[in-house]
């Protein structure tokens, strides 16, 4: 664990002090790490995680305000994706409401994917929390989420989203409660699953998306609705609204790049960069930086 995080700073409040916990450059990088790693293979509860305990929040009430920071944050990356893809959010609005026959069925194939996990993770989430949010489960998940990027060779397909079952829906949905384990990477288990079950790599992402954006909100509301108080108790208002922004800034600019990127490259470099980062972690852990 890092140092004990200090409450009170020798610093300026009007330019460096958030709250109790957690300052302004703090705030926006914990943003920044969500916003860029949230749509990545690469998992961002892992990222943050660790950052977060480089920040030395290493008391239970301090975690506890640091993982609904982390929900909260969120929102910025959930509104990044919502505004890059609100026409087929609007599609699927018209498919709601019987307007849209190819939105409806888009519709029903995300709630289809979306329930797995969900259901687990009600189920499950505390006790995973409890057993595995730490420095080697992520560092685990990193490496061998890395090695499968490495030795994994796709085979090209050319499904699209109106191609997409029930069952392969449900199969993408499984897929994703893997990423309960922190360090997986949600993106990364349904891009893979989305993959193997036939849709193009274009189809894949934008599946993985919006599955992401239905899963993070609703994880989002859950978690602030219970721990909203805690929030704002620890990091007031100003450090989760510098974190959103950052996050939506960054989500924005890590979705255009990995669509335009995925293009035409493979997976491999979020393998090999899987790899770099869980060998830092290893690193961090035996220096007791973690």
């Amino acid at each position: 664990m890092g140092d004990t995080y200090a409450i009170s700073r020798s610093v300026s409040p009007t330019i460096e002090q958030v709250s109790g916990l957690l300052s302004i450059p703090e705030a926006i990088v914990l943003g920044i790490v969500e916003g860029i790693t949230e749509f990545l293979p690469i998992s961002s509860t892992g990222h943050l995680l660790v950052v977060q305990q480089l920040f030395g929040f290493d008391t239970a009430e301090a975690e506890r305000a640091a993982d609904t920071y982390a929900i909260a944050i969120q929102f910025g990356a959930i509104i990044a994706v919502a505004f890059l893809y609100r026409v087929r959010i609007a599609q699927m609005c018209r498919g709601l409401v019987g307007a849209s026959d190819e939105g409806r069925v888009l519709l029903s194939r995300l709630l289809a994917a979306f329930l797995p996990a969900a259901f687990l993770g009600a189920v499950f989430g505390d006790a995973i929390k409890e057993k595995l949010f730490g420095p080697i489960p992520v560092v685990i998940a990193w490496t061998v989420g890395g090695v499968f990027l490495l030795v994994w060779k796709p085979r090209p397909r050319n499904g699209s989203l109106a191609q997409l079952s029930v069952q392969s829906s449900l199969i993408i949905g499984f897929a994703q409660a893997i990423a309960l384990w922190p360090g997986v990477s949600r993106a990364l288990v349904t891009l893979v699953a989305a993959l193997l079950v036939g849709l193009s790599m274009s189809a894949a992402l934008e599946f993985s998306f919006l599955l992401g954006l239905a899963t993070l909100t609703a994880a989002s509301v859950y978690d602030l609705v219970r721990n909203s108080d805690e929030l704002f108790d620890q990091f007031g208002v100003l450090a989760p609204a510098l974190g959103l922004v950052a996050a939506f800034i960054t989500a924005i600019i890590a979705v255009k790049w990995v669509v335009g990127y995925l293009a035409s490259h493979d997976l491999r470099i979020f393998g090999w960069y899987r790899l770099a980062i869980a060998g830092t972690g290893v690193v961090l852990l035996l220096t007791g930086a973690l």
